[in-house]
């Protein structure tokens, strides 16, 4: 009998990545919420984005606004995949509905480079 095996359905490789952000979305009742947080990790068409405090309801869309280091980098609209609600670290997977091709070119490369550029500075201070 062959083992199970777990699909893992991304399509790309993720890169641990902090870019400070801010997503808008309304709930169910009409609230209209604003909340802070950072990326823990960025996929070619998705993130894991660590928030303050509150969280978006799974199934949901929010506007996502992404910043960089001189100012506004990028603005797209996510659907919430999933959650995680510990208490002292909330998060949300978020997928990228439309601007797939401006979000690779801007957020997902870009982590890359920050991570190529901490893993040298990594093996440097080993030496």
């Amino acid at each position: 009998m062959a083992p199970s095996t777990a699909l893992d359905n991304r399509s790309g490789q993720r890169y641990i990545a902090a870019f400070p952000i801010r997503a808008e979305w309304d709930t169910s009742d009409g609230t209209h919420i604003v909340a802070e947080g950072e990326t823990d990790n960025v996929g070619p068409e998705g993130t894991l984005i660590h928030f303050q405090r509150e969280l978006p309801p799974v199934g949901g869309r929010v506007n996502l606004l992404v910043m960089g280091d001189a100012g506004e980098k990028l603005r797209v609209i996510a659907e919430v995949l999933r959650i995680e609600r510990n208490p002292s670290h909330p998060q949300a997977a978020l997928q990228v509905v439309g601007e797939t091709d401006e979000w690779r070119g801007l957020v997902w490369e870009e982590a890359a480079i920050k991570m190529s550029e901490a893993d040298e500075h990594y093996e440097d201070d080993e030496l």
